[in-house]
C-alpha cells in the first residue's frame, strides 16, 4: 500500500509552497485562471511543477522564482485550469473496445439502425462477432424496440449481439441465438428478461441477467486486444480532461475474466510505462473472498492504481424498465421493474456485503430505482448498526430516482452518491412517460442531495454515455434535455451552480475512491494531473460550456494531450 504523506503548511496570506528552493522546478504554468478548489487559496495565477508533483501554487511573480534553464514554461494566456478531471464512474475496457465497433447512438429509426448494421457487417470477416453499438429507440421515429427478423437478413454470416445506450438491455441476431443454443424452449433468468412474441419465441431482446444467455457464447477478448482498448481509451479520457478514472469493470458473463484480464493489462502497461491514467478498480462484490483472502483493503496500491473496492447491482435501468420501483411503470403498469440476481436474496446480498465490509473493503451498489434505492440505503444501516462506525465511504451508483424520505439519508449514513449527470439530459426526454410527473421530481436529485449533506462524486458511465466531464457539467448546471425540449432545465430545480458541479467531478470523486490526499485539487503536494479549458467555465453562461473544449490535459506533470487549435 502506498505511503501518505502529509504536506503541513502554515496557513497566512503567502502563496502556497512546498519543500524545495525556488528556481527547481521542472514544469511552470503562467498567466491563468486557476480554480485550485482548495478553500485556503480559491484562486492562483501560477502553478510550478517538480517531477510529479505540484510544489507552488501561488502568483505569476512568485512562480517566476521557480523557473530556470530547464523549466518547460506553459503561458496559459488566461485561460482556466482546473485539477485533472476524476470519472467516478467508468468501464473502462468496454469504452476503448466500443471506440472500434459498430455506431448505432446517431440512427434516428430502424431503417438507420438496420442500414448501419449491414454496411459495418459488410466489412467484417465471416464469423466475427458484432457487439457494442448503443442505439437508443427513444431517438427513433417511431419509438420500437427492433428484433431480430430487422437485422438477420444483413447480418448472415456475423454473430450480433449489441446494446442499448444504457447497457441493460441487447439485440441479438438469430445467429447469435442459435450459437448460444437459444429458443423458444430457453428458460426465464432470475434478474431477467427474454422478450417474446405472441407465439413464445424470443425477439431478440435480452434484458439484464438474461443478457448473459448469448454472452456466454462470445469468445473473450485475447490480453493485446484488451491492450490496445485501454490505450484507446485513455487517449479518448485525455482529449477530455480526465486523468483519473473508477473503473466499474465489464458486465456479463465474461465480466470477471475479462474484468480480471484487464486489471492485469493496467499492470503491464503500467510495468512499461505506458499507464497514462489513473485507476480506481472494481471486482464484483461476490469476489470480495478473493480480494480478502490476499490481504487487500480499501485504497490498496500506488498512486496509479488502486484496488479494494467492490461493486453490486439491485437492480436495472429505466430505459430498459427493469429499474425496480414501489410503484408500477406508468407505460407498462403491470410491471414495478425487477430486483437484480443478486439482491432477488437480500439475506445472501447482506452477507456478500457484510463480509466485504468486515475485511475492510469499500463497497458500491448499483441502484437506479426508488426500492433499489431504499433496499440499499436499508442495508447499509444495517451493517453499520451490527458492525459500528467507521469510515466506509459506502456508495450508491447512479442513485437515480429517490423518495423524498431517502434523500437525507446519503448525508446522515454518509452515503456518497456517486451519480452521472448526463444521464439527466439524456433520460429527462422521455423519463415522464415511463414514470410520470410526480415520480420524476426525485430523479437525479443533486441539488437536494447536496442540501441534504451528501457527498457528489460525479461520473459520466461511458461507454453508456460521453465521457466529457464538461458535458456532465452542462447537464448538472442546466438540465437541458437533448431534445432541446427543456431550455430552462428538466426538473430545473435539481440544478446545481457550474463550481458544485467541479467540485464534484474533482474533490468529490477523489473522496470516493479514498484519495483525497493525492489529488482532487490544486495544491502542493499534490499530483500534477491538470486540465486546461478553452473557456472560462465560471464565467460564462452555463450553457455555453456545451461548447467548451479540453485545450491541455497534464498527467504526473507532462502533457499527454494538446487540441489541434490550441492558442501558443
Amino acid at each position: 500500500m502506498h505511503t501518505r504523506i502529509v504536506f503541513i503548511v502554515v496557513a497566512t496570506l503567502t502563496p502556497l509552497l512546498i519543500g524545495a528552493d525556488p528556481g527547481a522546478c521542472d514544469l511552470a504554468l503562467i498567466h491563468g485562471k486557476v480554480w485550485t478548489g482548495n478553500p485556503a487559496q480559491p484562486e492562483a495565477e501560477a502553478i510550478a511543477v517538480n517531477d510529479n508533483r505540484i510544489v507552488a501554487v501561488a502568483g505569476y511573480a512568485e512562480i517566476a522564482k521557480w523557473i530556470g534553464p530547464k523549466t518547460t514554461v506553459i503561458d496559459l494566456k488566461g485561460r482556466r485550469v482546473v485539477p485533472g478531471f476524476n470519472d467516478a464512474h467508468v468501464h473502462f475496457y468496454t469504452g476503448g473496445a466500443s471506440l472500434t465497433c459498430v455506431r448505432l447512438r446517431e440512427t434516428r429509426s430502424t431503417a438507420e439502425f438496420r442500414s448501419a448494421l449491414a454496411a459495418f457487417a459488410r466489412m467484417r470477416p465471416k464469423g466475427e462477432w458484432i457487439l457494442n453499438g448503443s442505439w437508443d429507440e427513444e431517438s427513433w421515429t417511431p419509438a420500437e424496440l427492433p428484433t431480430h427478423s430487422l437485422i438477420d437478413d444483413v447480418t448472415p454470416d456475423n454473430p450480433v449481439f449489441v446494446n442499448r445506450s444504457d447497457g441493460h438491455m441487447m439485440l441479438a441476431n438469430a445467429l447469435a441465438m442459435n450459437l448460444a443454443g437459444v429458443d423458444r424452449n430457453t428458460k426465464d433468468v432470475p434478474g431477467g428478461v427474454i422478450v417474446r412474441d405472441t407465439a413464445g419465441n424470443p425477439t431478440g431482446i435480452f434484458k439484464d441477467a438474461a443478457n448473459t444467455l448469448i454472452e456466454r457464447a462470445i469468445p473473450p477478448p485475447s490480453q493485446d486486444q484488451i491492450i490496445q482498448a485501454i490505450l484507446a481509451a485513455q487517449q479518448y479520457a485525455a482529449e477530455n480532461g480526465v486523468t483519473s478514472v473508477q473503473d466499474m469493470g465489464v458486465v456479463g458473463a465474461s465480466g470477471l475474466p475479462t474484468t480480471l484480464a484487464a486489471i492485469e493489462a493496467y499492470q503491464i502497461l503500467l510495468k512499461r510505462g505506458q499507464l497514462q491514467i489513473r485507476i480506481a478498480a472494481h471486482l464484483p462484490l461476490v469476489e470480495w473472498k478473493r480480494l480478502a483472502g490476499v490481504g487487500i483493503r480499501a485504497d490498496f496500491g500506488n498512486d496509479k492504481l488502486n484496488l479494494g473496492s467492490v461493486k453490486a447491482f439491485a437492480d436495472g435501468s429505466l430505459g430498459s424498465s427493469t429499474a425496480w420501483f414501489f410503484q408500477p411503470y406508468t407505460d407498462a403498469p403491470t410491471s414495478s421493474g425487477i430486483a437484480s440476481d443478486e439482491l432477488l436474496d437480500t439475506e445472501q446480498m447482506y452477507r456478500d456485503l457484510r463480509g466485504a465490509d468486515q475485511a475492510g473493503l469499500q463497497v458500491a451498489t448499483h441502484a437506479i430505482g426508488d426500492r433499489a434505492n431504499r433496499t440499499i440505503l436499508d442495508l447499509y444501516e444495517r451493517l453499520e448498526k451490527e458492525d459500528g462506525p467507521r469510515d466506509r465511504r459506502f456508495r450508491i451508483e447512479h442513485a437515480q430516482h429517490l423518495q423524498a424520505s431517502d434523500i437525507p439519508r446519503f448525508g446522515k449514513l454518509k452515503v456518497i452518491a456517486s451519480v452521472q449527470p448526463y444521464h439527466a439530459i439524456d433520460d429527462g426526454r422521455w423519463a415522464d412517460q415511463r414514470i410520470g410527473h410526480e415520480r420524476v421530481k426525485g430523479t437525479y436529485a443533486f441539488r437536494s442531495l447536496l442540501d441534504q449533506g451528501a457527498t457528489l462524486a460525479f461520473g459520466s458511465d461511458w461507454w453508456v454515455a460521453p465521457i466529457s466531464p464538461l458535458l456532465g457539467i452542462y447537464a448538472a448546471s442546466t438540465r437541458r434535455t437533448l431534445d432541446g425540449k427543456h431550455p430552462n432545465g428538466w426538473v430545473p430545480e435539481q440544478k446545481i451552480t457550474v463550481e458544485e458541479a467541479l467540485r464534484a467531478y474533482t474533490t468529490g470523486s477523489a473522496f470516493a475512491s479514498f484519495e483525497e490526499h493525492l489529488k482532487g485539487t490544486i495544491e502542493p503536494g499534490k499530483l500534477a494531473d491538470l486540465a486546461v479549458l478553452s473557456a472560462d467555465i465560471l464565467n460564462i453562461d452555463p450553457a455555453e460550456i456545451e461548447h467548451t473544449k479540453v485545450a491541455l490535459t497534464i498527467f504526473d506533470g507532462k502533457v499527454v494531450y494538446e487540441a489541434k487549435d490550441n492558442p501558443k
